[in-house]
């Protein structure tokens, strides 16, 4: 493994390491991609240990069972598997592959503030959620200066979801406060 600066490129972190799988250090990984499996796409993972990024190359992942699990170069036994455990995976946000106009990756939108077109405050997203069958939810929590301290879970769909401004950090939304 080799070390890497974060500070001095921007990374998106695509999941983390939960385990040690297996006696001859192949790891049990939790991917945030859809579908998880894409998480192999990218053959040298940054992982934050103490603090510090560094690169770690892919031997091999493979699904097992609902999961999926990798062989790390460098990590050959159990010990260094389970000195990985909880550890967070990453990659250069450069790396990602580019989206159509109107798509956006979640992590650009968790912390923008959500407005409804009477332009009340809602609240800011606190993250998103796959409801089942492709269906998208922000979670929607309250700020100082939102309408009210509830939490709502708004539909991440067009109908719905009229224009993110990832510049001006909002998210305007047709959706009735009450609910």
């Amino acid at each position: 493994m080799s070390t890497q600066h974060a500070a001095e490129q921007d990374i998106t972190v695509l999941g983390k390491i939960t385990s040690a799988f297996g006696v001859k250090g192949w790891v049990k990984v939790y991917s945030f991609t859809d579908p998880m499996a894409s998480i192999f796409d990218y053959p040298n993972w940054l992982v934050n240990i103490d603090g510090q990024w560094r690169t770690v190359k892919v031997r091999e992942g493979k699904p097992q069972g609902k999961g999926l699990v990798a062989a790390l170069e460098g990590v050959n036994d159990r010990d260094a598997a389970l000195a990985l455990s909880q550890v967070e995976i990453a990659v250069p946000t450069a790396d990602l592959p580019e989206l159509e106009e109107d798509e956006h990756y979640w992590f650009q939108l968790q912390g923008l503030k959500v407005f409804h077109t009477d332009g009340q405050l809602l609240g800011q997203v606190k993250e998103l959620f796959d409801s089942g069958g492709g269906n998208q939810v922000m979670v929607i929590s309250s700020t100082t200066d939102s309408i009210d301290s509830r939490q709502r879970m708004v539909p991440f769909v067009g109908a719905i979801v009229l224009e993110v401004d990832l510049e001006q950090g909002q998210i305007q939304v047709d959706w009735d406060p009450d609910f």
